[in-house]
Formats: C-alpha cells, structure tokens, sequence
C-alpha cells in the first residue's frame, strides 16, 4: 500500500487532502525504521502493537487495512475492509477533493 499511498500524498499535496495511518506493529522501534525506510511522510499513530489497540476498537476496525475515508465536514463518506483497486480509491479520494475545493455543502 505505501507506494499508492505516497503517490496520493504527492498528487495531492496542494490540494484539500490528508492521508493518516494507523500501524499494529508489536515492535514500535521496528516500524520507526520501516516507515523511514518506506518514506511515510504522513502522520501515522500506533496502535498499542495489537490490531485490537485502542484506535481500532475506538474506529470498530475488524480487519487490517481498513480504510476510512472522512470528507472535509469529518462525515465518514466511506469504509473500505481490505484495499480496494488504486482506481477506486482514487476515484472515491478525487471526488470528496473536488467536493471540499468547491466547497460542497
């Protein structure tokens, strides 16, 4: 995912976009180094080394990855269990980006 993920946050950049990650990494001095490694420019919490840490039981998370796309009123818009196509996520992300530039009510 962080090579799709990191073209979005550079399409993006200028524009009314935010990607947050959520890791269930065990080892958090281990994923330190793999989101250097990986480039993760984005802000990304840790989960308490679990997948059933705080933030997923919070968000009902009942499987990784799941993605939660939230529009610029922070209304949920969509929930994704597992990763969707790049194409239907990046349709689904263009569309709130458009709605939120034109300052969609």
């Amino acid at each position: 995912m962080y090579p799709h993920e990191r073209s979005l946050v550079k399409r993006l950049e200028s524009r009314p976009f935010v990607l947050l990650g959520v890791n269930s990494d065990q080892d958090r001095t281990a994923l330190r180094q793999v989101l250097l490694q990986e480039k993760i420019t984005w802000r990304s919490w840790w989960n308490g080394g679990s997948t059933n840490g705080p933030i997923s039981q919070k968000w009902q998370v009942q499987g990784w990855p799941t993605l939660v796309l939230i529009d610029h009123k922070g209304v949920i818009r969509q929930r994704y269990a597992g990763y969707p196509q790049d194409a239907v996520l990046d349709r689904a992300i263009d569309s709130l980006v458009k709605e939120a530039e034109s300052g969609a009510k």
